[in-house]
């Protein structure tokens, strides 16, 4: 199996000028937000959404270097995606991330929802200056997106009703918006065609729908220590993802714990049995390996280079995870 680190070496060096980056930007000014940023920034996350908008910017400017808005809309991405993380953290109502207390368990609640909302104020202002008002738009719709996406999501907690298709709208607001927007932003920084700008766009778009899926897998069959959060900690809460929705068509059973909300003793360890017992993961899997396969076309025309193979072979990653 490919690791995350090999993956991304052609970018090693800028994901480390990044996380420095990261820190500054926030600012040594406010010393709760700086300790939290520091925090945050430096949890050991694997980089995945800044990595992938720099192998976009190297594949997408090969013979030339980068710039410095390249470097800046990496660092955008990141800061928006871990001012979700934290928002999401304080709703869940978690205290681990990545095996490290979030931040709400470190400070408290109202810490950790300024600290998301400073993220995005800076993540914000950053974006206003890179004076590229097709990317402003692009990231703006982003921060809509994951609002939308959290409300989708509190809406249909405990819903066996949901469907396929609005697990998929859900997910796509809430992760795979922000890999789309920021890796056609991306290629728009580099001067690429409209034609390439929409293939980047939906590379991103099936890489994080196909990212998210096997998220949602491991959270039934990866141990808590590898998770870095219990185990079936969605379902607990009562976020119905793909391995649930497709084995609520099998297990009639598994609807009447979903709606009692689990308010039996062993509700939640049958429930997630019924799951396993399912081709619920088998089908989530399949799901999963179609949207990278999908991703991966996207982007053939890219000249080859080390950075638009890392690409292809992120695809392949995203599913290695599984095994």
């Amino acid at each position: 199996m490919t690791s995350v680190t090999s993956l991304f070496a052609p970018v090693e060096t800028d994901l480390c000028i990044l996380t420095e980056n990261l820190k500054n930007l926030v600012g040594a000014r406010h010393p709760i937000l700086y300790a939290a940023a520091e925090h945050l920034f430096g949890a050991g996350g694997k980089r995945v959404r800044p990595a992938i908008v720099l192998l976009i910017s190297r594949a997408t400017m090969l013979g030339q270097e980068i710039t410095p808005r390249h470097r800046r809309l990496a660092e955008i991405t990141e800061m928006i995606h871990t001012a979700s993380l934290v928002h999401d953290d304080v709703v869940d109502e978690s205290e681990v991330r990545r095996n490290v207390p979030t931040v709400n368990s470190l400070f408290n609640n109202r810490v950790a929802v300024l600290a998301g909302d400073f993220l995005f104020g800076q993540s914000a202002w950053y974006l206003a200056n890179l004076d590229n008002l097709e990317v402003v738009k692009l990231l703006s719709e982003v921060i809509k997106d994951m609002a939308e996406g959290e409300i989708q999501q509190g809406l249909n907690r405990f819903d066996t009703t949901t469907t396929i298709d609005a697990y998929l709208e859900k997910t796509y607001n809430k992760t795979a918006s922000l890999i789309a927007n920021s890796a056609k932003g991306a290629g728009l920084l580099s001067g690429v065609s409209a034609e390439i700008a929409t293939d980047l766009y939906y590379y991103g778009r099936f890489i994080g729908l196909a990212f998210q899926i096997v998220d949602d897998i491991l959270d039934f069959t990866a141990s808590t220590e590898a998770l870095g959060k219990p185990a079936g900690s969605d379902l607990i809460s009562g976020n119905l993802t793909a391995p649930v929705l497709y084995a609520l068509e099998e297990k009639p059973y598994l609807e009447v714990l979903i709606e009692r909300e689990f308010a039996q003793p062993e509700d939640i360890e049958q429930a997630i049995a019924l799951v396993m017992e399912s081709r619920g993961i088998e089908r989530s899997r399949a799901l999963a390996a179609q949207y990278a396969e999908t991703a991966v076309q996207r982007i053939t025309q890219l000249k080859p280079s080390e950075s638009s193979k890392a690409l292809v072979d992120l695809a392949d990653y995203v599913l290695s995870r599984l095994y």
